[in-house]
């Protein structure tokens, strides 16, 4: 048995990364062309989470994402399963924990790579009035905004001193909240359920 269930993670592991393929090629419409074998092989399992109108903010559509997780709690649950033969509440609840964790923590690591891309280009003078800059502005601002009124209140800060303030922010958030997450998940497999 165990070894079916390991089978089985290995072809959810595969699924997946199939579906990032399918996913970053969507990226690049227009130039890349999708091969229609990865859209016969995804497009049904996405499409059944795209149905969905919360998994949708404004232009941008995280369906892709709750996708993934889902799949991620099933290839856990399945390795777990395969390893240890049995499963409780608690390593239930560290997975999906562990699955918020990493949607969180992604979202944090583009912030900030985002912002750094931004003070790169004001550092070093650069044309941002193409539409790529006008797509980073469109996702940092929002951000500086809402990071520079919890710091500064109601101060201008210099642009620089902005994204400086605001990447050092997230950075500090994402390492405390990483051993935050990591500390539960460790005391949540242990726990007796």
């Amino acid at each position: 048995m165990r070894q079916i269930l390991y089978f089985l993670s290995i072809l959810v592991s595969v699924y997946m990364m199939i579906m990032v393929v399918r996913i970053i090629l969507t990226w690049f419409r227009g130039s890349v062309r999708i091969p229609e074998i990865l859209a016969r092989i995804t497009d049904p399992y996405l499409n059944w989470f795209r149905q969905f109108k919360f998994l949708r903010i404004g232009y941008l559509d995280i369906s892709p994402v709750a996708a993934l997780a889902v799949l991620t709690i099933l290839n856990q649950a399945l390795a777990i399963l395969a390893g240890y033969g049995t499963i409780s509440i608690g390593i239930i609840l560290a997975m999906i924990l562990r699955v918020i964790w990493s949607i969180i923590s992604f979202f944090i690591i583009i912030i900030i790579v985002i912002l750094g891309l931004r003070l790169f280009a004001y550092l070093t003078n650069q044309n941002t009035y193409s539409a790529f800059w006008r797509t980073i502005d469109t996702i940092s601002q929002p951000v500086l905004y809402r990071i520079n009124r919890i710091i500064f209140k109601n101060r201008i800060a210099n642009f620089r001193t902005s994204i400086f303030i605001s990447v050092g922010i997230l950075i500090a958030v994402y390492f405390i909240l990483r051993i935050t997450v990591s500390m539960l998940i460790g005391l949540l497999f242990i726990l007796p359920v």
